[in-house]
């Protein structure tokens, strides 16, 4: 299948195929050269729109990796054919740094601030992944490696208050445990509507409007069909409301209904 053949499946739109498009040339690099090769950072659902896209040309050997695991926003690495995962975990410095960024306790800052302040060096996201906040009057950042003379030489604010840097291992990120609630509840189908509706205390109706509005996304991928399969493991996510993950079908109730487990991340 040619790059055009690829893209003209598995892109939806003009948007979606330049990301793929950049995703497959990193990929023939790769191969064309026999050495590893990386994507910039995506987010979840840039990374599912890439694992679609890697599938149609047959499970080439890569990792995504944010910097830790469970990160959420991580680059695709193709692996050299001489190369093992083992091997390029071994060698994950040389790609990604992070950068601890130091402020008053009584600052208060909040992701959208830090976000705020790095978008205001002029980065382009894509240089960037996760923005840790372990404790009060700390920010960890994850970064490709090339954007670290940048963060570290020009970043000096987040808000009104000034930030001290320095560069962390990877080793040393200190990432916090999401909290999550858990929801027992029974669907009359598996269908997204009907699982949206449990998972974020709405009326089938309600999560209905929401999903063909286009505010609903299944395992990162926008899903417009209310009446969309669900299955474990999927992730449910929606704007404004937050994401949750099926993590249990225990069965049928007495009723008939299907009995589901969710996990809402809060």
């Amino acid at each position: 299948m040619t790059k055009k053949e690829l893209l003209d499946r598995c892109a939806r739109d003009g948007e979606e195929r330049v990301l793929l498009a950049r995703v497959l040339d990193k990929l023939e690099l790769s191969r064309s050269r026999g050495v590893p090769a990386r994507t910039a950072f995506l987010s979840p659902g840039e990374q599912a729109s890439a694992a679609g896209l890697l599938q149609a040309c047959g499970q080439p050997r890569c990792l995504f990796w944010g910097g830790y695991p469970d990160s959420e926003r991580k680059a695709c690495f193709f692996l050299a054919p001489w190369q093992e995962a083992e091997d390029l975990a071994l060698t994950m410095d040389e790609h990604l740094a992070a950068v601890q960024a130091s402020f008053p306790g009584e600052a208060s800052l909040t992701h959208r601030d830090i976000l705020g302040s790095l978008m205001g060096l002029g980065l382009d996201r894509a240089l960037l992944g996760d923005l840790l906040l372990p404790r009060p009057g700390v920010c960890q950042a994850v970064a490709l490696r090339e954007a670290l003379p940048i963060l570290l030489s020009q970043w000096e604010s987040a808000g009104r208050w000034r930030v001290r840097l320095e560069e962390l291992p990877l080793s040393q990120l200190t990432p916090v445990s999401a909290q999550v609630k858990t929801i027992r509840d029974t669907v009359a189908a598996l269908r997204l509507d009907a699982v949206a509706a449990a998972g974020f205390s709405l009326s089938r109706g309600k999560a209905a409007d929401l999903i063909t509005s286009g505010r609903v996304s299944l395992n990162h991928r926008e899903c417009l069909k209310p009446d969309r399969q669900v299955a474990r493991g999927d992730v449910i996510t929606c704007r404004g409301l937050g994401k949750c993950v099926v993590e249990e079908l225990p069965g049928q109730s007495r009723k008939g209904r299907t009995m589901v487990v969710l996990e809402r991340y809060v």
